[in-house]
């Protein structure tokens, strides 16, 4: 771990700071900037950091703010998530969240998609989930995550050509990056927790 001064107070850049010093390094460079290209991408997004500003960033030694990670993460075109948690080999592998302890990759993106709590407690999982959905994103986005899930299980969708390249070619990164096959029915599941087997009314939504 690094400080940076900030103001008058040292800030200690976490395992969470960390990942994110990470990810910025990997999307930039699969994205094809140099740090020099992503400082200019920055400025037009009225978030200026210069070229070696990035560089510290990238190294731990200069904090990431929100703002900052918002831009980054609209540059190159992910969710903010995808620079907050780690992109690890398997679902089984330990990933270290500033203020949460040590959860596997799974439960940690779970977490973070507001799929579920980052931990429950046994006696208290159904109301610790209750409370994770009501306080962690709109009702009008629970009820769209369910409908949008129903009307792909029961119509059947006619991708555009391009479209149909698209998700082609998330396939191929997918089998470069782990080696495996990626299925569009598997991925909708993990995100948003949707059983595609469903009576006429459609999927459940966990």
């Amino acid at each position: 771990m690094s400080d940076q001064q900030y103001g008058r107070r040292a800030v200690e850049v976490g395992p969470t700071g960390m990942t994110v010093a990470d990810n910025l390094a990997r999307l930039r460079k699969v994205r094809g900037y140099s740090t020099r290209q992503l400082a200019a991408e920055m400025e037009r997004k009225g978030r200026p950091v210069s070229p070696s500003g990035i560089t510290r960033m990238e190294k731990g030694d200069r904090v990431v703010t929100a703002d900052d990670l918002a831009a980054f993460a609209a540059i190159f075109g992910v969710s903010p998530v995808s620079l907050l948690l780690p992109l690890t080999p398997t679902a089984e592998t330990s990933v270290e969240i500033t203020g949460g302890g040590t959860v596997d990759a799974l439960r940690a993106w779970e977490w973070g998609i507001g799929r579920l709590p980052l931990r429950t407690t046994p006696e208290h999982e159904r109301t610790q989930l209750a409370e994770h959905r009501l306080y962690g994103m709109p009702q009008w986005l629970q009820d769209h995550v369910g409908y949008t899930v129903r009307v792909r299980s029961t119509v059947k969708a006619q991708p555009t050509a391009e479209a149909q390249a698209a998700m082609q070619g998330l396939k191929d990164r997918y089998r470069e990056q782990t080696g495996k096959e990626l299925d569009p029915d598997d991925l909708l599941r993990l995100m948003f927790g949707a059983s595609m087997e469903g009576g006429t009314d459609g999927p459940s939504v966990d």
